[in-house]
């Protein structure tokens, strides 16, 4: 009983944590002029990843690796096929922009470098960590750069601050805080409950506890939606997966060696992250003028149900 007080506890510190420190970054944006667009893909990205840098880099120093890298894999296939696809279903919308694109393919890039990765060696080590930590400061400094080539030009959105910037700061410091202490109360029901059941690490990390960390950017997304913010919803969801991989498992890999405790990971998991990426490519084809439809988010929940159903049965 106590290991499943510590994993609700520890998702909603995590869920609360999550949002106030995503509040406390959109309004630091907004007092240094960042546009909607980068807001998205960094500012809020990092800010709703943190649930799952906190819980990775917790798990991989614990001695629990497949927390560390399920949680990923398992965040960035619900980010697409459950985050993306209930965002739709609220408010569906046309993808009118190619900005997608580029983020889209940075997406893939770092999708299939973190493979590469961890197939070669079944583990992730150091040198791997810093080449991941180094290109998502390339993509965030790109970002940034593009940001403000737009605010030059006058056609860009900022972003209203809705703290002063000390508050802000304050907001961010504290949430950081909860979000460390959520990730612990997180990892520890988790293993203890995968062992009580007797069903592995992989298996939870890559279904509750992904979906748990994920809940940030539902709820950021599905606002976005209703808001008709297209940019941010789509944004975020590309953003966060390319800051799960290059920042979460780039930190925590420089930090600690993670190991691959469950081939499935290997065989399985990866494989249907890949697969759900280039499925969202497919469903946001043509790049100007295609339509993010109900009918296209029902086939995400779908997929994702699938993968959910195949997990538990195949374990």
């Amino acid at each position: 009983m106590i290991f499943y007080i510590y994993l609700l506890a520890g998702l909603i510190i995590l869920i609360a944590g999550g949002e106030f420190l995503v509040r406390g970054a959109v309004s630091l944006a907004g007092h240094f002029r960042i546009s909607t667009m980068v807001v998205g893909v960094t500012v809020v990205s990092f800010g709703t990843s943190a649930p799952e840098l906190v819980v990775s880099l917790d798990a991989a120093l614990s001695g629990h690796p497949d927390i560390s890298l399920g949680n990923v894999i398992g965040s960035n296939i619900s980010n697409i096929t459950l985050v993306l696809a209930l965002a739709v279903i609220i408010a569906p919308y046309f993808v009118a922009t190619r900005a997608v694109l580029k983020d889209w393919l940075i997406m893939i890039g770092a999708t299939i470098l973190f493979m590469l990765f961890l197939i070669t060696g079944e583990r992730l080590v150091r040198i791997e960590g810093i080449i991941m930590v180094f290109l998502l400061v390339l993509f965030v400094w790109n970002s940034v750069q593009v940001s403000r080539k737009e605010s030059i030009s006058g056609n860009v959105q900022f972003p209203e601050p809705r703290y002063g910037m000390v508050t802000a700061g304050i907001i961010i410091i504290i949430s950081s805080g909860a979000l460390v202490a959520g990730a612990e109360l997180l990892v520890r029901g988790a293993s203890g409950i995968a062992e009580s059941y007797g069903v592995s690490e992989r298996v939870i990390s890559v279904s509750i506890i992904a979906l748990g960390t994920s809940l940030p950017e539902l709820a950021t997304s599905a606002v976005a939606a209703i808001r008709k913010q297209n940019e941010i919803s789509l944004g975020n969801i590309i953003g966060s997966n390319i800051f799960n991989l290059l920042a979460i498992l780039g930190i925590t890999s420089s930090i600690a060696t993670i190991n691959v405790a469950d081939r499935a990971i290997l065989t399985s998991d990866i494989w249907w992250m890949l697969g759900v990426s280039l499925l969202l490519m497919l469903l946001i084809l043509p790049l100007r003028g295609s339509r993010l439809t109900r009918g296209k988010g029902a086939i995400l929940i779908l997929v994702y149900l699938t993968y959910i159903y195949l997990v538990f049965t195949l374990k």
